[in-house]
């Protein structure tokens, strides 16, 4: 992917950002100017940045799980705040934001401040050719004093002061980034997920993953259960509540935030206080899969026996159910309990063992008293 031509820019330079990237920081870092810029922002401290990079990683890390390198320090740092500071894995951006700003917290700060000690200045290395080895082997204070001799770079920098330096991007990137920033953002996008699918290779969805999910209709499933309801008694998997269609609720059975799809065979009916309960957790396999299975059994059996039910059903595969060999494979005519429960396990036991794998905790649904 090409960035588009500027005779002020250096866009071979540019193009080579991201080579030989062993860790996150410098995606985040890049992201977190360019988002500064369009915010009308050209001089920014390093303490803004790093909350910036906080905050853009907040979902990644907290709610998908995603592994963002060896030993990650930006990891680190938020599963630090995540466990310490009382804030949900689905906090909002200007949550984080304010929270990073009025903090505290000398182990946060700490932590910051290490995320500022190699990437201001390493992600400009493509634009300083002739910096050697020993030319990054010294002080801050020295380094920046050499780099803003350079010509041509993206940024400078004001004397150091801890997260208070700033840097200040030249005019001719404010306006290059301005100009072209819907293919900036595309091709930062594609070299953030290449990096992240090979930190998580077992993880799907990993482009639906740099940011917090959109609204997500499952008005279609949800119909398709409540024919069933009209038709005979549910129970839902996890209470064994009876389900009524005032308070019927869409469960992934393994989360949304690993699988990133909305696919009919991960999906089943309960109660939207059990479904709340639940969030983004992993059912216990040897209590729940058992009655999911038997559930999706019976709404199988229904649906070839009931023709309002199967025109709902196919209404809902349209949007569904995009993979046709999964399709027919569950959904053909004539299974036996058996055979439709081995094929259901063969489908989602390795999805729901790599989410076990990537941190998901396992949950048991515990009544309320």
């Amino acid at each position: 992917m090409k960035l588009p031509y500027d005779e002020n820019i250096e866009i071979k330079y540019l193009n080579r950002l991201f080579d030989n990237t062993s860790e996150c920081y410098k995606f985040f870092w890049f992201q977190a100017i360019v988002t500064k810029v369009l915010d009308g922002k050209q001089v920014i401290t390093y303490e803004e940045l790093v909350d910036e990079m906080i905050a853009d990683a907040w979902y990644m890390v907290t709610e998908y799980h995603l592994n963002l390198g060896p030993n990650d320090t930006l990891e680190k740092i938020i599963n630090y705040i995540k466990e310490n500071m009382n804030l949900k894995s689905s906090e909002k951006k200007e949550v984080i934001l304010k929270y990073l700003a009025d903090c505290t917290d000398r182990e946060v700060n700490t932590k910051k401040r290490v995320l500022t000690k190699n990437v201001p200045y390493r992600l400009q290395a493509p634009f300083m050719e002739n910096f050697r080895g020993n030319d990054w082997s010294t002080s801050e204070k020295i380094l920046i004093g050499n780099i803003n001799k350079r010509k041509h770079l993206i940024y400078y920098f004001s004397e150091l002061q801890g997260m208070s330096t700033q840097i200040k991007v030249e005019d001719t990137w404010v306006k290059y980034i301005h100009v072209n920033q819907e293919i900036i953002k595309g091709w930062l996008q594609y070299h953030m997920i290449t990096y992240l699918q090979k930190r998580n290779p077992n993880v799907p969805g990993i482009v639906d993953k740099l940011y917090p999910p959109q609204q997500r209709n499952l008005e279609r499933v949800k119909k398709y259960w409540k024919i069933m309801l009209d038709i005979k008694e549910i129970r839902e998997i996890y209470g064994d509540e009876i389900l009524t269609p005032r308070d019927i609720s869409i469960d992934h059975f393994v989360p949304w935030s690993f699988v990133a799809h909305d696919e009919l065979w991960n999906l089943h009916p309960t109660t939207k206080r059990i479904n709340s309960a639940k969030s983004n957790c992993l059912p216990d396999w040897d209590k729940y899969f058992p009655r999911l299975a038997k559930l999706e059994y019976s709404a199988y059996e229904l649906m070839w026996d009931n023709e309002t039910l199967h025109k709902a059903f196919e209404r809902c595969a349209r949007e569904h159910l995009n993979n046709f060999e999964i399709q027919t494979r569950i959904y053909k005519k004539g299974q036996s309990e058996l055979e439709f429960t081995n094929v259901l396990e063969d489908i989602i036991s390795p999805v729901y063992n790599s989410a076990k794998n990537c941190g998901f905790n396992n949950w048991q649904y515990k009544e309320l008293k």
